[in-house]
């Protein structure tokens, strides 16, 4: 059974850095490409990064050059790094994947909170 365990989220003043984790277990963790999204109050759940199997990445333009999203595949760990925190980045982040037969398997999510 696929699980996605995501740690690391807090409260943090703006400007200020997080860095989240997701280990993955019951998968072949380094053939999936692996994702974070987040999802604020009344407001549609949004991919923020992803990185391949290749460690090729993708980011949200709202978080370029401010989020690096890699990956651990001997610890089967997927992380994002957040650098220069606005309050408009406080939402529940979470680790998705999808699998063979595009079954899509979420974490339980970790919240982030930005404010002074």
């Amino acid at each position: 059974q696929v699980q996605l365990v995501e740690s690391g989220g807090g409260l943090v003043q703006p400007g200020g850095s997080l860095r989240l984790s997701c280990a993955a277990s019951g998968l072949i963790f380094r053939i999936f490409a692996m994702n974070w999204y987040r999802q604020a109050p009344g407001r549609q759940r949004e991919l923020v990064a992803s990185i391949t199997s290749n460690s090729n990445t993708n980011y949200a333009d709202a978080v370029k050059g401010r989020f690096t999203i890699s990956r651990d595949n001997a610890k089967s760990t997927v992380y994002l790094q957040m650098n220069s925190l606005k309050p408009e980045d406080t939402a529940a982040y979470y680790c998705h994947t999808k699998t063979f037969g595009s079954v899509d398997y979420w974490g339980q999510g970790t919240q982030v909170t930005v404010s002074s």
